[in-house]
């Protein structure tokens, strides 16, 4: 597999990682038996990174990840923080990164965590010097190797690439949220900031394997979020409404290149966006990890190829989410 390397970290990643909210919680029903099994077959097919969170079943993912990373060196586990009280900049303390940070530690059995991200947090907390005073004094202490930022819209992303000591922003990037390649991708790429492209099949909307008849099962956030019941609605299908991303993804059947997959072509497309470092699908059982690592494989899209996916959005999407995120 293709690596690049993850912007600040200095560390090389393939290209297509693995995450690991599935793994946890929030999908439906997992088991530790099948989430090693994913483990397995992603990294047997490549894969190098792999992020979590702490929150991911109440840290059951990186109770799963922990022990299998350390039967596997050269693997990069990313984690997240910041979620496990109210969400108001408050939060965002250095009393509280100890104490979660150990969590995760323990959770991962390491010392040091590989990278560390803020959960999504309020937008002022991008802004607060105090915050990445503390983060930069986890990595003095080598508690985190690095830290970086998970985001929900571009202008958290633009804030933190701004901040010399952050090495990664995450940040949702697919057909149907093409906003970050007008401002962050570029200027990502000028700061050499990584990018990790997270929800890059629309929660699986760009799978191609769901239909007006598909159901979810009660535990699952494509069932409970689809208005932001729980959470930012923009992590659900990517805020798009199910009907219009069920046509979108009519539209672009065609494009898909003979002997891939929906997937694997939705996956190709952020790969051919220039800064993106890594891209993080979700796997529930071994042959979705198997074939989500096969997309590196292809070969990059066409230019005709890309503005037909753009004409798509343009259409049908950007009405819904282009000023939102």
């Amino acid at each position: 597999m293709e690596h690049r390397v993850l912007g600040r970290t200095g560390r090389q990643v393939g290209v297509v990682g693995l995450g690991a909210w599935q793994l946890g919680a929030d999908w439906g029903e997992v088991s530790e038996e099948e989430a090693r099994a994913t483990l397995e077959a992603a990294v047997d097919s490549g894969v190098t990174f792999i992020d979590t969170a702490d929150v991911y079943g109440d840290g059951r993912s990186e109770q799963i990840i922990g022990p299998f990373a350390k039967d596997r060196p050269g693997l990069t586990v990313a984690t997240k923080m910041g979620r496990r009280l109210e969400q108001v900049p408050a939060t965002y303390v250095m009393s509280n990164f100890r104490a979660w940070n150990e969590r995760s530690r323990r959770n991962l059995g390491v010392d040091t965590l590989d990278l560390v991200q803020l959960h999504c947090p309020p937008t002022p907390v991008y802004s607060a010097d105090a915050v990445f005073d503390a983060l930069d004094t986890l990595v003095a202490e080598k508690k985190i190797a690095a830290y970086g930022v998970s985001v929900e819209t571009c202008e958290e992303a633009l804030t933190a690439i701004a901040r010399p000591g952050v090495a990664t922003v995450q940040i949702i990037l697919n057909a149907f949220r093409l906003k970050p390649l007008e401002r962050v991708l570029p200027a990502a790429r000028a700061a050499g900031v990584g990018i990790i492209a997270r929800v890059p099949l629309a929660s699986g909307l760009l799978s191609g394997r769901y239909d007006e008849r598909t159901t979810f099962s009660p535990d699952d956030h494509r069932a409970f979020n689809r208005h932001g019941e729980a959470f930012d609605v923009g992590e659900t299908f990517s805020g798009v409404d199910f009907a219009t991303g069920l046509e979108a993804v009519r539209r672009l059947a065609p494009l898909v290149p003979p002997g891939a997959s929906m997937a694997q072509f939705a996956l190709r497309w952020i790969l051919d966006q220039e800064g993106v470092s890594v891209v993080i699908p979700g796997a529930r059982n071994p042959a979705q990890a198997t074939a989500n690592a096969a997309a590196a494989d292809l070969p990059p899209l066409d230019a005709a190829t890309l503005e037909a996916v753009r004409a798509v959005y343009d259409d049908l999407i950007r009405p819904q989410v282009h000023h939102r995120w």
